[in-house]
């Protein structure tokens, strides 16, 4: 496109300006879905679309149910630990009169370390596999390393900057004291509810008041743990929302990938239309040692070879349609080939069969008949 200045120096001020100059980044404005390479491309990158909340808010709640099932066994084997520890640290005085030495404490903190590890390992192992699941379940399974490898971006203080303050920073502080909010709720009316039962814990044994406050924190724990799921829910859509907006791409990167991945498709037509020349010269070449030209007359040319030695039906070398089927005519009358007009049989050998081929058993009795014929008319 082209601005005059001024009419009357039309001639000499013309300016040519493009509209890709104003357009929104290389290519104009993101607005194509991204690609299956680019997605692919991303993902070996370690760019994935997930909720650390979701994992977070499910592994509690796991957490939680385990404790609620287990925590008499836990409790138990807790006092139990507790009670040992103890025990040996008595005997351990009454037999040494000098008191406790440090090889004495070490080894009674290592074995009450050991204990405790074989008391809560399932918790462990069952954290680790549904934080391992639901990680899997969000993005799928493919190690990356690239995600962990230094790059000196990251100690950029303005692009830290950047970080702190964009709409991403934003959401996650909204989502932190939401969480926070939630917490806080949860704590307070079930304390509330419990009021009661929490101003006699002083006229009930130990082991009563520990049960009853530990029932109190799981119910809360379990509460805030499903909020959380439900929070991690909308976190996890709005982080593949997210995601899919920043993988878009313009129309003319689309363009510029499948040309890198696909080829030119001008390149790639240019290559096909000179496949086809080069095959209809070798056709052409062939055309001359036909015995015979079966045409339409006008829109199609099949030429048929015969050998005995060769195949065990004639074979059809060339053929061709409209312009094609005037040029292998055109050859076969410069070489003295016999033409021979029959457009059921012409029509059917044309659609049927590929160049190279022998014609099928339906048709022997036709093609014979046409052989037949033109060995007769060359040796009468």
């Amino acid at each position: 496109m082209k601005v005059c200045i001024d009419d009357n120096y039309s001639k000499n001020l013309i300016l040519p300006y493009n509209l890709q100059w104003f357009a929104d980044g290389e290519g104009g404005e993101k607005t194509e879905p991204a690609t299956q390479k680019k997605l692919d491309d991303a993902r070996k990158e370690g760019k994935v679309a997930k909720s650390k909340d979701l994992t977070e808010g499910i592994a509690l709640v796991v957490l939680f149910l385990l404790l609620k099932v287990f925590i008499g066994y836990v409790g138990e084997r807790m006092v139990n630990l507790f009670n040992s520890t103890i025990g040996r640290m008595a005997e351990f005085m009454e037999v040494n009169r000098a008191g406790l030495s440090t090889v004495a404490v070490t080894s009674m903190l290592m074995n009450a370390i050991l204990e405790l590890l074989l008391i809560i390992w399932p918790f462990l192992v069952f954290g680790f596999a549904i934080t391992f699941l639901v990680t899997v379940y969000q993005v799928g399974w493919k190690v990356s390393t690239k995600a962990m490898e230094p790059k000196l971006s990251k100690f950029n203080p303005i692009n830290g900057f950047k970080r702190i303050f964009s709409k991403d920073s934003i959401f996650e502080l909204v989502k932190s004291i939401a969480k926070v909010g939630i917490i806080v709720y949860i704590t307070y009316t079930n304390v509330k509810d419990e009021a009661n039962n929490l101003f006699i814990l002083y006229e009930i044994s130990l082991n009563q008041a520990i049960a009853l406050v530990g029932e109190i924190i799981l119910d809360v724990g379990l509460q805030i743990a499903i909020v959380f799921v439900f929070v991690g829910l909308v976190d996890f859509f709005y982080q593949k929302w997210k995601f899919a907006d920043e993988m878009k791409m313009t129309k003319q990167e689309v363009k510029d990938e499948y040309k890198n991945t696909e080829g030119d498709p001008q390149i790639k037509g240019r290559i096909r239309q000179k496949m086809r020349e080069a095959s209809q010269r070798r056709m052409m070449q062939d055309v001359p040692k036909a015995d015979v030209v079966i045409t339409n007359p006008t829109h199609f040319a099949v030429a048929i070879k015969y050998d005995a030695e060769v195949s065990k039906a004639p074979i059809v070398v060339a053929k061709g349609e409209d312009f094609l089927a005037q040029k292998i005519k055109e050859v076969a009358k410069e070489h003295n080939v016999e033409i021979v007009e029959n457009k059921p049989l012409a029509r059917m050998l044309y659609h049927n069969v590929d160049i190279g081929a022998e014609i099928p058993p339906e048709l022997y009795q036709s093609v014979a008949e046409v052989l037949a014929m033109v060995y007769h008319m060359k040796n009468p």
